[in-house]
């Protein structure tokens, strides 16, 4: 589901093409290749196909969320509907330099929130690597809990009732 929120101090609106710079930024960071993955994104060119894929998939949202008062791309929230899990899933990934100052917390709740309100599912959840301590906290403070099952790669799976 494609989002324009504002909270204190972001806007969340979906990624756009002209974001290739921001992306080939965010997905080369160590965050981002040790705890999603390398995407291969090497260039900006390939960045630009990067979230073409993104947007041509029908099961995959991408935003991003920027400072208000800057205007400054600071991360991204996804909403994600994968064939190997019953419920959507959430993630999130942001700039080291924003990392530790709430911003995180405040697109993915804020995101949460608007989909509790639109009633789009009844759950959902969050995948994060077992030893991303730091995710693991954000998504508790978010109120979600571990589910008994790991997926793959040694990854957890934590679920939200949104009801």
């Amino acid at each position: 589901m494609y989002l324009f929120l504002e909270t204190e101090r972001l806007k969340i609106q979906p990624l756009e093409l002209r974001d290739y710079a921001f992306i080939f930024k965010l997905v080369n960071t160590d965050a981002w290749i040790n705890n999603i993955g390398d995407r291969k994104v090497r260039n900006l060119t390939e960045a630009k196909a990067y979230i073409q894929k993104i947007q041509n998939n029908p099961k995959y949202y991408c935003h991003t969320f920027r400072s208000r008062k800057s205007g400054e791309l600071i991360g991204i929230v996804t909403f994600i509907y994968r064939e190997t899990q019953k419920f959507p899933d959430i993630g999130y990934a942001m700039l080291p330099p924003f990392e530790g100052k709430g911003l995180a917390y405040e697109a993915v709740k804020s995101y949460l929130g608007k989909l509790k309100v639109e009633k789009v599912t009844d759950q959902i959840i969050a995948i994060t690597d077992a030893s991303n301590k730091r995710s693991i906290a954000l998504l508790e403070r978010l109120a979600f809990s571990r589910a008994d099952n790991l997926c793959e790669n040694n990854s957890e799976i934590f679920i939200r009732s949104l009801l």
